[in-house]
């Protein structure tokens, strides 16, 4: 086969690195961008980190009058008869509470269990997830206990251990799924009444229709009386499916601290935004290194020969910097173009805080009141969080699709899905909603959506069908 060569004019477009780099400090939110530009000072020894001009320390003027108020009352009169000058400040020392594991460890130390049991006991205990499920087959368990511990054990004999933590408090720990759970919980209660007895009757041979919530066959097939399935489903309910978060005194909090990226203040009838950067290190370009590269060039503007490879990563390093700084200056210039254009945008909402008030806004509407591409718009809302008067609100959530009445009037998707909301917390809860009949009623007052729609926004939301939601 023979080779041939051939010239191709292609447009192509690409990248530069600062265009890049600019690309992905845009998209971070406020912590991570702390933690970025602390790296790049560790990276780069042409940056160094700007000191804060604090306004409250800086020198004020000093009036005489402020001395002349002051009160004729000795110092040692304005203290407690029980302090003195010479006692020391002792610091206060925070501890953190003991996680659930360590709380079921010291109950193990209770029980009458040989050493070789104590070993596996705690190692099932470890295997425990916060909620208090454990969720791993005793199989999988025992083949890490003879890898970990060099013990060889059997799933049978994990099996009578795992019930010594079924004893435990809290009650229902250690539980493999949602009926052991609760049955273990009812096995530490006394079984003196009706209402428990056909509970752990309902539990036990039919948790399969309790959870479909197929009440009316249940109360056939148990042939009880509609007052007495109540009184058994109370007693159920009374039961917590994650007994792991009874226990709260200590472990890991994993509820996230979200530091939000814009302050919005809203006085007198008018918006004051700014960008959060408190805790965000100011960066500049360190002057010696700038001098450094001074000295190297001679006055006949010339470099020696071993200078000039110090020289060269000097000035690459100083460059870099200077496009660092550039590129932080231009993600706050963008940052606040677009949550000006997203406030102006949305100002009912942002006065109000009623999700009702939220115009339909797409990617689009933004970028082109902007000017910048969608794909810009869509970095700097992702991850990013604003304060208000009415609480932290994520910058993604603001945006909606719009819906069609039948007068022609766009309104927001958030606005249906609070009407969705009113009619199913208003609903008959013995004879709930179906998704047929919620269309009927949003169609009826002017909002033209099918069924489908319906059910997608009611997963949305967080509801389950009609028959879920059914209660005797």
């Amino acid at each position: 086969m023979a080779l041939s060569q051939k010239q191709i004019l292609t447009l192509k477009q690409t990248l530069s690195p600062q265009q890049i780099q600019m690309i992905k400090l845009l998209e971070l939110p406020t912590v991570q961008l702390e933690q970025r530009i602390k790296q790049e000072i560790e990276e780069n020894i042409a940056l160094e980190e700007a000191e804060r001009v604090d306004e409250e320390n800086e020198p004020k003027e000093i009036s005489v009058e402020e001395y002349l108020r002051e009160d004729d009352t000795p110092a040692y009169k304005m203290r407690m008869n029980n302090y003195s000058r010479d006692d020391k400040q002792r610091p206060v020392y925070l501890t953190e509470g003991r996680s659930l594991q360590e709380y079921l460890v010291e109950q193990l130390g209770y029980r009458n269990l040989s050493e070789r049991e104590m070993r596996l006991t705690v190692y099932l205990v470890g295997s425990i997830d916060e909620d208090g499920y454990l969720r791993r087959e005793l199989e999988s368990v025992a083949d890490d206990i003879a890898f970990t511990l060099g013990i060889e054990t059997t799933a049978e004999e994990l099996e009578r251990l795992l019930a010594v933590i079924h004893e435990l408090e809290p009650a229902g720990v250690g539980a493999r799924n949602l009926q052991e759970c609760l049955l273990l919980q009812l096995r530490q209660l006394q079984m003196n009444s009706r209402p428990r007895r056909l509970a752990r009757k309902i539990l036990t041979n039919h948790f399969e229709e309790f959870v479909k919530k197929h009440y009316e066959r249940l109360i056939a097939r148990l042939q009880v009386s509609e007052e007495e399935f109540r009184d058994a489903i109370s007693e159920i309910k009374r039961l917590s499916p994650k007994p792991g978060n009874l226990y709260a005194e200590g472990g890991t909090n994993t509820t996230p601290y979200i530091i939000p990226d814009f302050l919005l203040d809203y006085q007198d009838g008018h918006f004051q935004l700014a960008l959060n950067s408190y805790n965000v290190p100011e960066v500049k370009i360190n002057r010696r290194y700038v001098e450094m590269m001074r000295d190297m060039v001679q006055p006949n503007g010339r470099v020696r020969e071993e200078d000039r490879e110090a020289l060269q990563f000097v000035k690459n390093k100083i460059d870099s910097a200077k496009w660092f700084i550039s590129a932080i200056k231009q993600r706050h210039d963008t940052l606040m173009r677009t949550m000006q254009t997203i406030l102006d945008y949305q100002q009912e909402y942002f006065r109000t805080g009623d999700r009702s008030k939220l115009r339909p806004m797409i990617l689009k509407d933004i970028a082109d009141r902007t000017g910048l591409d969608v794909s810009t718009i869509s970095r700097v809302v992702n991850s990013k969080y604003v304060q208000t008067q009415f609480g932290i609100i994520l910058l993604k959530s603001l945006f909606s699709e719009a819906m069609q009445t039948a007068s022609g009037e766009e309104v927001s998707s958030y606005e249906i899905k609070t009407l969705l909301q009113r009619c199913i917390d208003e609903e008959d809860k013995r004879h709930p909603l179906t998704d047929e009949t919620l269309m009927n009623l949003l169609n009826e007052r002017g909002y033209c959506i099918a069924r489908r729609t319906v059910a997608k926004y009611r997963e949305m939301l967080g509801i389950p069908v009609a028959r879920l939601r059914k209660q005797i």
